[in-house]
């Protein structure tokens, strides 16, 4: 699952947002298709929908992809977000060694069975939080720390930082 990620900071689509001569979404789905069998951009025309609705943030997204992931027959999700194009494949790697598991860092990159799809959507309904690290909590996901800092784009400074 990629998030789709639009931000007014950048005054445009910010997966659309060029680094190294791409698009921030061209380059995390180089990234997941490198762990995954298959990617699908969650929240963007084309790719799964956020559910239950838009607008929900990062919990949308991985209810969406857990959600395709069910319909398709995959028994796990990976998920990052577009805004993360420098993942630690150290991170990945301890990530995809147990599911459910997050990046405490970057909670929205996790490892998801896919059977968690219902219990997250009723969390979604019946939770006031959206917090990504709340419902891991709650479903006593393993936290793991990356072993190097993470990049995430949410300005075009921090993209001219990279």
């Amino acid at each position: 699952m990629l998030a789709g990620g639009r931000s007014s900071r950048f005054g445009t689509d910010k997966a659309a947002a060029p680094y190294r001569g791409r698009s921030l979404l061209d380059h995390a789905r180089d990234l997941c298709e490198l762990w995954t069998d298959a990617t699908i951009v969650v929240g963007r025309p084309g790719g799964a929908p956020d559910l239950p609705g838009p607008h929900l943030g990062p919990l949308g997204g991985i209810a969406g992809a857990l959600d395709h992931a069910v319909r398709h027959g995959f028994t796990s999700v990976l998920t990052i977000g577009c805004d993360m194009p420098n993942l630690p494949a150290d991170l990945l790697k301890s990530l995809l060694r147990r599911s459910p598991s997050y990046c405490v860092d970057a909670p929205v990159v996790g490892h998801w069975p896919a059977a968690l799809a219902p219990a997250l959507l009723d969390h979604i309904a019946t939770s006031t939080r959206r917090s990504v690290q709340g419902w891991a909590r709650a479903i006593g996901a393993l936290p793991i720390a990356s072993p190097a800092p993470l990049a995430n784009i949410n300005t075009p400074a921090d993209l001219m930082a990279l």
